[in-house]
């Protein structure tokens, strides 16, 4: 009798175990019924913003659901991935990825981060990479990148930075610069590029590090006068302005990245379909189109390589931090 129940209990939990399976390829073929959140964790308007509204706007089509973009702002990123993080891992809620969010903040916070960038998120895909910019008010005394250095090394401490926030890649970058350029400027930080653009049209802070999409309305406009970029050659859209390795600081001419998360624990096939259906968004003309406009250039890499990419930067950030000995209030 006893061996009997250890067979019936075996088979239980074989059909218990099956049933699961059965479940979750049940959820992933219905995979998505309904509307789909899409946590940005940078403000309005700022290059995060651009980039991701343009790829799941498509995305949308392909999988017959809306996927609704909504902006949590704050701490560098950390406010809206934290609560990507805690996130049911159904599919619906997904969350964009930076360097910011999943580098820099660890770097900069090793001790109270309230989630972990590389264990309590899933990678999608690389949505696109996008140039960083050194750009600054059209009235700084300076019309090229070479008399912005020399104005910077004899006003210390004048002129003020902006950045999209405090830990922000962004940030690290306008630190990185001081440090590999010798030059002193007061940092300011923002609740996402969006609210910096702003203050740089106008006045309030001289120059600004940024990421290109979110600057570049303002560039063409003449608002704003940029100085360099980091990317790894001229841009068309660009062509007299040189990249940070042109003008002999090839450590600082990184590019950023946007890419697409879900939380740690999700079906596996629903992931497979969210990657398949944002390779397809950014082969579409129209959405390449929309983002050279702004700068960026598609990606699309399989969650396995974006997972490389993030592991990267992640190494990176905390190699910058530890040896600039940046250390934030």
């Amino acid at each position: 009798m006893k061996r009997l129940n250890s067979k019936f209990a075996a088979l239980a939990i074989v059909g218990s175990v099956a049933a699961a399976f059965g479940a979750a390829a049940q959820a992933a073929d219905d995979y998505p019924n309904s509307a789909v959140r899409v946590i940005v964790p940078f403000a309005p308007g700022g290059s995060t913003d651009i980039v991701a509204r343009i790829v799941t706007q498509e995305m949308s089509q392909i999988l017959g659901q809306p996927m609704v973009v909504e902006n949590k702002g704050g701490a560098g990123g950390a406010i809206g991935a934290q609560e990507a993080a805690r996130a049911k891992p159904d599919g619906y809620t997904l969350s964009i990825a930076t360097v910011s969010t999943l580098a820099v903040n660890k770097a900069c916070r090793p001790n109270d981060l309230p989630y972990d960038p590389l264990k309590d998120f899933m990678p999608v895909t690389n949505f696109a990479n996008v140039p960083n910019v050194v750009e600054v008010n059209p009235k700084f005394p300076a019309k090229n990148f070479k008399e912005f250095l020399q104005v910077l090394k004899d006003n210390p401490g004048k002129y003020s930075y902006g950045s999209s926030g405090t830990c922000g890649v962004l940030h690290l970058f306008g630190e990185a610069f001081r440090m590999s350029t010798d030059t002193d400027m007061v940092h300011v930080p923002y609740k996402g590029s969006g609210p910096a653009v702003t203050d740089a049209v106008g006045g309030q802070i001289e120059v600004l590090f940024d990421n290109l999409p979110s600057s570049m309305a303002q560039i063409q406009a003449g608002n704003l006068r940029p100085m360099a970029i980091a990317w790894p050659e001229r841009l068309d859209s660009l062509k007299d302005i040189p990249t940070l390795a042109e003008e002999g600081f090839p450590e600082l001419n990184q590019p950023a990245w946007y890419g697409l998360l879900a939380p740690a624990g999700t079906p596996e096939a629903i992931i497979a379909k969210l990657h398949a259906a944002a390779a397809e968004a950014l082969k579409n003309p129209r959405v390449i189109e929309a983002l050279e406009k702004q700068g960026a250039a598609p990606s699309g890499n399989t969650p396995e390589e974006f997972g490389k990419e993030i592991q990267e930067q992640y190494d990176w950030a905390h190699e910058v931090v530890e040896k600039g000995g940046i250390k934030l209030e």
